[in-house]
């Protein structure tokens, strides 16, 4: 088991000991109508290519694919927000790391729905050293397949831990990217995918690096 699973793993042992279980088994019922939906399979694939953005970081700069990828390659990494525990993990993990991937000559993005006075509030809490992207409405998201909607059975079950998504991504749909990462290379081609609808799997890390 990679370092980051078995990180994720204390994390659930240790969420799981914190919340009602009817909470955890509505979290579960959501994944599982998730992974009916085939995401995996009707999402962006190894081999596409990979559409071009232009996003804001969290001082409002607009930052361009096309810019970012005459300097190498490109890892985009989708996080769900500021609030998932899960993915402050994924994220601290792969600053970890930013130093080999800087090395492998490829430059790392993280991208999530969330406002970026929210984005901006993370990446210092986490003293994050790369490009943190407010995907307004998850657009950029939904071109690759990779958003989903919340069901309404959960979202009171979110609003009750204090995680009000509206309020959150400054929007007015309960729209999440379902965890992933992409490498894309400087013809804009994807070469290597990870997602998976259960937000407590996570990319192995070693994996994507070798990947480069």
């Amino acid at each position: 088991m990679n370092t980051l699973a078995k990180q994720m793993e204390y994390l659930n042992q240790e969420l799981s000991s914190q919340l009602p279980q009817e909470i955890l088994e509505a979290f579960g019922k959501s994944i599982e109508d998730l992974k009916s939906k085939k995401i995996e399979e009707n999402s962006i694939q190894v081999g596409d290519q990979m559409p071009e953005f232009l996003l804001p970081n969290t001082l409002g700069k607009m930052i361009s694919s096309e810019e970012v990828l005459k300097n190498g390659k490109m890892i985009l990494a989708f996080y769900r927000g500021s609030w998932c525990p899960y993915c402050n993990l994924e994220l601290k993990f792969l600053q970890d790391h930013l130093s080999i991937i800087k090395d492998k000559r490829a430059v790392l993005i993280a991208i999530s729905p969330q406002s970026q006075d929210h984005a901006l509030s993370m990446v210092e809490k986490n003293n994050l050293e790369f490009e943190v992207l407010t995907d307004i409405d998850n657009n950029f998201a939904k071109k690759l397949g990779i958003a989903i909607q919340l069901q309404d059975f959960v979202l009171p079950y979110y609003k009750g831990l204090g995680i009000d998504l509206l309020d959150f991504n400054k929007s007015n749909e309960n729209f999440l990217p379902v965890p992933a990462v992409f490498v894309v290379d400087e013809n804009r081609v994807v070469t290597y995918k990870f997602l998976d609808v259960n937000y407590m799997n996570r990319v192995d890390v070693e994996e994507l690096i070798n990947s480069l």
